[in-house]
């Protein structure tokens, strides 16, 4: 067997024990969405009263939820327990993504994505729990008090949950900008200070994507778009702080390098010396002396061909 031919075994070796990983991986995945799915299936009703509490709180006295679709009664509680379990279920899921790469990672960035792999978990648990206890009453407070009074508020179960699907990836989303701005930096790819500059485009860019993220009404779009700019300059002061030490020596060696530029210029500058009156003078009789000889040497050439 030759080498090459140990090689390329040891290469397909390799990426199969890696797919039989990732498939082991994906099958724990799986099995916790299903857990957690059957354990819950059973006061599906239940978590989908309290789901819809912020709305029927506001709902005019008399007033109730319909079912449009003859199967939404059973398919929207169900619906809803699915993804609730995928929710739950994330701290699990990022873990067997997080165990299948971090192999391949050095010890300083284990360090670091360690603590952004629970914090981005937090996070995004603290942005649904924003959208409904307190998005969730302003929302469907004004919405119920605004419309016309011959109008009757009956909203349908299966567009109400998903409406607040909607709001809770928006919200969930956007509360991982800290652990967005430190990955950033992390690599290198910006600075706290520029990002700081960048702040006027960040609160544009905010309101746009509270306009994307969330359903087509102002209040969702500004009650999202707040929190991301506090969210930005929070992930700002922390990337500040956590790589206080690398940022330090990236500022001196910039200083260094801007000093070395400078010290070029003005070794440039230094190589240019102006004339003295002396040597001024001797140009200018030098020049008019060229002068004067080229008539001359004109005039011999024109004799000769004449004789």
């Amino acid at each position: 067997m030759t080498e090459d031919k140990i090689i390329e075994d040891s290469k397909a070796g390799s990426l199969m024990s890696h797919l039989v990983e990732l498939r082991d991986r994906v099958v724990r995945m799986v099995l916790s969405i299903l857990i957690i799915f059957l354990s819950l299936f059973y006061w599906a009703n239940d978590i989908y009263s309290y789901l819809a509490e912020p709305l029927t709180r506001h709902l005019p006295e008399g007033s109730t939820m319909i079912a449009i679709d003859v199967a939404s009664p059973f398919l929207t509680p169900f619906k809803l327990v699915l993804m609730l379990s995928v929710f739950l279920s994330m701290p699990v899921i990022l873990y067997q993504f997080w165990a299948f790469v971090a192999p391949g990672l050095y010890q300083k960035e284990k360090r670091i994505a360690g603590p952004l792999l629970v914090s981005s978990i937090f996070l995004f648990y603290a942005g649904m729990a924003f959208a409904y206890y307190v998005v969730f009453p302003l929302v469907f407070g004004f919405f119920t008090s605004v419309g016309p009074e011959m109008v009757s508020i009956s909203t349908d179960i299966g567009r109400y949950l998903d409406f607040v699907l909607a709001l809770f990836f928006g919200f969930g989303l956007a509360f991982e900008i800290p652990i967005a701005t430190i990955i950033l930096v992390s690599v290198g790819v910006t600075t706290p200070k520029k990002l700081g500059e960048k702040r006027p485009y960040v609160i544009v860019a905010a309101f746009i994507l509270g306009m994307f993220l969330t359903p087509p009404d102002v209040i969702s779009q500004v009650l999202l778009a707040i929190p991301m700019w506090v969210l930005f300059e929070v992930g700002i002061i922390a990337s500040s702080i956590i790589f206080k030490d690398r940022l330090a020596e990236d500022a001196i060696s910039e200083e260094i390098d801007d000093v070395d530029q400078e010290d070029d210029i003005l070794d440039d500058d230094t190589d240019y010396h102006p004339l003295t009156d002396e040597e001024m003078e001797a140009e200018l009789a030098r020049a008019e002396g060229e002068e004067t000889d080229t008539p001359d040497a004109d005039e011999s050439t024109g004799s000769n061909s004449k004789k």
